[in-house]
């Protein structure tokens, strides 16, 4: 099975969490969090904020690692590293997503994720 290697932001302000909603492809309309796939060479770090800044024209701060997920989808293997985030600046765009949202550890479970965030959604709500 074909192993894919990915990070995702846990992107927080004002006690909400970050949440974007997949525009395209066999997950369209599930939620996620940003990020994307690394890249030859690249440190999780920085295919992180190459992926914000491409996906949310964003500039973020890396403040902590969170866990990495490993999920088997019924075509690919998934490795995701997770690191809590912060924005620079507050403006961002959605240049691939067709939706997202500001939640609280509370209304975290009113959107459809998909089944590896779920993972990091239960670690979350540990954190309360």
């Amino acid at each position: 099975m074909k192993t894919i290697e990915v990070v995702a932001a846990i992107i927080s302000k004002d006690d909400r969490i970050f949440a974007t909603q997949r525009g395209y492809g066999e997950w369209k309309d599930w939620w996620e969090f940003p990020g994307g796939k690394m890249e030859q060479g690249e440190t999780p770090e920085e295919a992180l904020k190459r992926e914000i800044r491409e996906e949310l024209s964003a500039e973020i701060s890396i403040d902590q690692f969170l866990c990495t997920v490993d999920y088997d989808y019924p075509t690919f293997h998934l490795t995701m590293h997770c690191y809590l985030c912060s924005l620079q600046k507050e403006s961002l765009r959605l240049n691939e997503h067709e939706a997202a949202l500001w939640l609280t550890r509370d209304e975290l479970n009113n959107v459809k994720w998909l089944p590896a965030d779920l993972e990091i959604i239960e670690i979350i709500k540990e954190q309360q």
